[in-house]
């Protein structure tokens, strides 16, 4: 199974409305990120158990470890979880960049370092999370 298989295959599995909400987010995200790299993550380890909640990604980066080893990873990651949707912009090495930009604009969300989490894409300001991963992007295509 290919990519956009694994990614059509997650989506469809969730229920409604989560999975018209990562339909269209899904579709925003290509959008913004016109021929990025597609992953997706099952989140399981190499012994195949459940380490995260399944992850599609968009973009990659080259992610350099304390000991210098180096693994290539997505710049965004978008999943399901429990109560909703998260989106990951990884590589942003200011924790309080994100929370401080765009936790007061976005709108029903909760923001951290490196995650915006929310109920339903009506809760949020599209054009802000666009905004914050364009900029997440861009950073990680920097450095």
């Amino acid at each position: 199974m290919d990519v956009q298989e694994q990614i059509k295959e997650y989506i469809t599995s969730k229920p409604e409305p989560k999975r018209s909400d990562m339909q269209e987010l899904h579709q925003h995200i290509l959008e913004t990120l016109p021929g990025c790299k597609l992953w997706f993550d099952d989140g399981k380890n190499s012994e195949n158990k459940t380490v995260s909640n399944p992850n599609i990604g968009y973009g990659s980066y080259t992610i350099k470890y304390a000991d210098g080893k180096t693994r290539d990873f997505f710049q965004i990651g978008l999943s399901a979880n429990t109560t909703g949707i998260s989106v990951y912009i990884l590589g942003i090495k200011d924790k309080t960049y994100l929370p401080q930009t765009y936790g007061k604009k976005i709108g029903k969300a909760s923001v951290t370092g490196y995650c915006i989490k929310f109920k339903k894409l009506k809760d949020i300001n599209i054009n802000i999370l666009e905004a914050a991963i364009r900029h997440g992007v861009e950073f990680t295509s920097e450095n």
